[in-house]
């Protein structure tokens, strides 16, 4: 009878080879039915939907106030000044008096040339009361040609001597007058630059006091003539609708930044360049009724040089630098990706970049999340809204 293996460790052996081969082929039929792993989700950014306004174009420029008006107070006529008739610091009208000369010599010299002036009379009623009898006495030949002609000689010379002595007595006068200072226009006097007691004289390089009118006041500022001229060509061809058929609008910023309350006016623009900064002057004209500003104070002036009427203008986070320069934009298109497109940026304003060429009202822009994404992934717009702001929108 043939010989057997124990049954026991024959079934063990078939059964394991069956269990690793069963494990196996449950091992490869579970690999091959596991499904791929999910697809990371869209990362959100934020974005603004372009839009055209009307956008008032703006330049901001240093410049320096100074008085629409200064006079230096000067004597006309030498003296010992008396009186000082004025409050330093104070606002003088046209006319008023601010200082006073000793006035005795110069009352001594007009009574001296009025006095002049009545001899002078004397000799002509004499002189014409001779020319009226040898008149009469001449057609009778009771008198010869040439007495007559020496008494009309003397009565002219007598007539010019009377004009002189008149034009002295107003000379007089006038010394007299201008023994009296008076402010020549009206405005805030400095300070007293003489006492009383001190001798004045019209040749001095010193004067008495300065006088600025400071309502209304100017500011002087200076430009590009290069950004001048481009101004005034896109107003030409119609680029840029003026904000004033008169003058541009300018506003002030003072040095701890404040707004200044009054808008000004633009005056005019230089007629020549300067060949060392090639910019031309400007000034604007603004009121100060409360004397606010000061000759010599340093602002910044707003011009308001034109209107875009149909302007475009983003975040100024939104706009990329290109390696090559320039300037560009991503924008998410029709199937939620973002792509770098390229623009051209204007200046810069108070609410963020004007795009001058680029972009289409209605498109995207992304301001914020950019390091969620390459170039061409897609994307979850969400809108975006400034620091500050309130809640965002509901999406678009």
């Amino acid at each position: 009878m043939p010989r057997c293996q124990p049954a026991g460790s024959a079934g063990l052996s078939l059964r394991a080879l069956a269990a690793a081969l069963a494990a196996t082929l449950t091992a490869c039929g579970d690999a091959s039915v596991v499904p791929a792993a999910a697809p990371s989700a869209r990362p959100e950014v934020g974005v603004v939907t372009v839009q055209a306004a009307s956008v008032t174009l703006t330049k901001e420029l240093p410049g320096r106030i100074t008085p629409m008006r200064i006079a230096e107070v000067r004597p006309r006529v030498s003296g010992i000044v008396v009186e000082r008739s004025f409050q330093q610091g104070s606002v003088v009208e046209a006319g008023a008096v601010l200082y006073r000369i000793d006035p005795a010599p110069f009352q001594v010299e007009l009574d001296k040339t009025k006095a002049a002036l009545a001899k002078a009379e004397a000799v002509l009623y004499q002189a014409s009361r001779q020319e009226d009898r040898l008149r009469t006495l001449l057609p009778a030949q009771a008198t010869s040609q040439a007495q007559y002609e020496l008494a009309v000689a003397a009565e002219r010379q007598a007539e010019a001597e009377v004009a002189a002595q008149k034009a002295a007595v107003g000379q007089a006068q006038l010394n007299l007058d201008w023994a009296t200072v008076r402010a020549p226009i009206t405005g805030r006097i400095g300070r007293a630059l003489v006492t009383e007691g001190a001798l004045v004289s019209p040749n001095e390089t010193t004067h008495l006091a300065t006088i600025q009118q400071l309502d209304p006041i100017y500011a002087d500022f200076t430009q590009s003539v290069g950004e001048l001229n481009q101004l005034r060509r896109d107003l030409a061809e119609g680029r840029l609708k003026s904000v004033s058929p008169e003058a541009a609008r300018v506003r002030l910023l003072l040095d701890d930044g404040a707004v200044y309350r009054h808008a000004g006016r633009l005056l005019f623009s230089d007629v020549s360049v300067d060949p060392g900064t090639a910019k031309v002057t400007l000034r604007g004209e603004f009121p100060n009724p409360d004397a606010d500003l000061l000759p010599g104070m340093y602002v910044r002036v707003q011009i308001e040089e034109a209107i875009d009427t149909d302007g475009i203008v983003i975040p100024a986070q939104a706009v990329q630098r290109t390696t090559a320069g320039g300037s560009a934009v991503f924008v998410v298109n029709g199937e939620g990706r973002a792509m770098l497109h390229p623009v051209r940026a204007g200046r810069t304003l108070a609410g963020g970049v004007l795009i001058e060429d680029g972009l289409t009202p209605g498109w995207r822009v992304v301001v914020d999340g950019f390091q969620k994404f390459a170039p061409g992934d897609a994307v979850t717009p969400v809108p975006w809204r400034s620091p500050g702001s309130g809640p965002p929108a509901a999406p678009n």
